[in-house]
């Protein structure tokens, strides 16, 4: 069992910036994916990462959003530049040992943290 927290979250305005921080325990060689829900949306893919450090970005994401890891602190990282208020949302963490059909999937990730929310206003 591997618990995940999600931290970071806030109001900003549009333009600004947030770093979320999701802390694993216990770590371990962990494929992490963000996740966002926004208000009466389905959960959709942000971005992930291998344990490696190879990243993958959403489209609407890329170029503003990082995602980073520290292994030996078992924490990945999604630094958000750029904010707009289509990223408002409630921010999840997610992780898994194998990653079977496609990191994209929710369904694919064993792990979830509890959440934390992003408010950008206009």
């Amino acid at each position: 069992q591997v618990m995940l927290a999600e931290s970071g979250g806030g109001l900003v305005q549009a333009g600004g910036s947030l770093r979320l921080s999701c802390a694993a325990s216990p770590g371990g060689r962990l494929f992490v994916g963000w996740f966002r829900q926004p208000p009466g949306k389905e959960r959709e893919f942000v971005a992930a990462i291998t344990w490696k450090g190879a990243t993958y970005y959403a489209d609407s994401v890329k170029g503003r959003f990082t995602i980073s890891r520290d292994n030996p602190k078992n924490m990945v990282y999604l630094q958000m530049n750029g904010l707009k208020p289509d990223d408002t949302a409630t921010y999840y963490c997610a992780a898994d040992e194998i990653i079977s059909s496609g990191y994209t999937n929710p369904s694919d990730y064993g792990f979830w943290g509890q959440g934390t929310q992003v408010t950008v206003s206009s």
